[in-house]
């Protein structure tokens, strides 16, 4: 059974994760930074273990979320955890008011994004070495 548990600080489940996902497989060096003092955490358990997280916080538009860090542990992925992460921030999103959600894709992942709602917005950039693409979806309840 999968546990979706949202805090208002970066977890140690979500930090191993984010280690796991973004330092050591995909050699991202500037991995956490001051959003992580302000964003809610949500980690996902299975059991006792920490198997996904992201994180989401009050954008700079009215109504405005953001979504970011979105990481599943390699053997979890491909079986809808990501749309199910996607749906429960959605949710919470929309109950502390937030009207629209916008993320910085990877470009790879850029369909799993459209799949979940999302539009491209804006040209192709870079953070560190990978191309990404900002992305923005309206929430409607």
């Amino acid at each position: 059974m999968l546990n979706f548990v949202t805090t208002d600080y970066l977890t140690d489940g979500a930090r191993m994760i984010r280690e796991e996902v973004f330092v050591k497989e995909q050699k991202f060096c500037d991995e956490f930074d001051d959003i992580d003092n302000e964003a809610c955490c949500m980690t996902v358990y299975e059991e006792e273990l920490p198997i996904a997280c992201c994180r989401f916080f009050k954008g700079h538009e009215q109504d405005e979320y953001v979504l970011g860090r979105l990481a599943i542990l390699k053997s979890y992925r491909g079986k809808g955890l990501g749309e199910e992460i996607i749906r429960q921030v959605e949710k919470i999103v929309m109950e502390m008011g937030g009207k629209k959600l916008s993320l910085s894709a990877q470009v790879r992942a850029k369909g799993f994004y459209e799949k979940q709602g999302f539009q491209e917005q804006g040209n192709i950039y870079y953070e560190e070495y990978c191309k990404h693409i900002h992305m923005v979806k309206k929430l409607v309840s």
